[in-house]
């Protein structure tokens, strides 16, 4: 099972028609949560997913810095909820992650984790730079890894 990755105009119609469906699913019906899932970003962003024959299994977006941002961030991080608990959230921030630094260059992450997903994240070096506000009624906090080198 590999990863796919590609840009918005790489994606078919079919392919997008899913990632978008399943955005849907977990982040405005499962998380009960009325908001415009799609926002416009995705034409600037690169799509990363796996799939387990012929299903998606796990799915996020690299987003470019919007004016006045200063690093690239990792969204809509799904996992399907028949594949949570079995370690794929890790290999999809693990690959995100590797394609930003590796592939792009960049020297900052940065991600509006819910909150209780905080520490998940910080397991990966990423360190609080908010205090918990509400988005859409629910708990986020803003974090950011920087992947620059220490010497």
């Amino acid at each position: 099972m590999e990863w796919v990755k590609k840009t918005f105009d790489q994606l078919t119609k079919e392919e997008l028609y899913t990632l978008l469906q399943h955005r849907v699913n977990v982040f405005v019906v499962e998380q009960e949560c009325p908001y415009p899932e799609i926002d416009g970003r995705d034409p600037e962003c690169l799509h990363i997913w796996k799939e387990e024959a012929g299903e998606v299994v796990a799915y996020c977006r690299l987003v470019p810095p919007a004016e006045g941002e200063e690093h690239y961030s990792i969204g809509r991080v799904l996992i399907q909820e028949k594949y949570r608990r079995k370690g794929h959230a890790r290999k999809l921030m693990d690959y995100a992650i590797d394609v930003l630094v590796n592939e792009m260059g960049v020297q900052g992450i940065a991600l509006h984790g819910q909150e209780h997903l905080r520490h998940f994240y910080a397991s990966f070096g990423f360190e609080e730079v908010s205090d918990v506000y509400l988005e859409d009624g629910i708990p986020h906090v803003d974090m950011v890894k920087s992947t620059l080198k220490r010497l």
